[in-house]
């Protein structure tokens, strides 16, 4: 069953901020909570930038493993996985189509001779 959908305000480095629907905070003591037209939003305490700079390294690591593990190269290597927001934690991996964390596809060109 998912959880309900609360808003989260995240700022972006520029100042901007945007309002995203996230699961409800489990523990919400830890985030600052303000009301708007009766309802309730949630600031977070990272910008969208910073969340995202934790998934870096991790498709980096995965891109890297993929390119250099091969004996015979891919021509094309995509890499598909799910991100959420979460008010407390920032970005979580999450499930893509289903119960898959990591989409691989990887294609290799029939080379020609002329």
């Amino acid at each position: 069953m998912e959880k309900n959908r609360v808003l989260a305000e995240y700022s972006l480095e520029d100042g901007t901020t945007v309002r995203v629907a996230v699961p409800e905070p489990l523990d919400s003591s830890a985030v600052e909570e303000v009301s708007i037209l009766d309802e309730t939003l949630y600031k977070a305490d990272e910008t969208i930038e910073s969340a995202l700079s934790k998934v870096t390294p991790i498709a980096s690591a995965v891109m890297s493993r993929l390119k250099s593990g091969l004996t015979t190269p891919a021509d094309e290597v995509e890499v598909t996985f799910g991100l959420d927001l979460s008010v407390e934690s920032g970005v979580i991996l999450s499930t893509v189509g289903g119960s898959v964390n990591f989409q691989v596809r990887l294609k290799w060109q029939k080379k020609t001779t002329d």
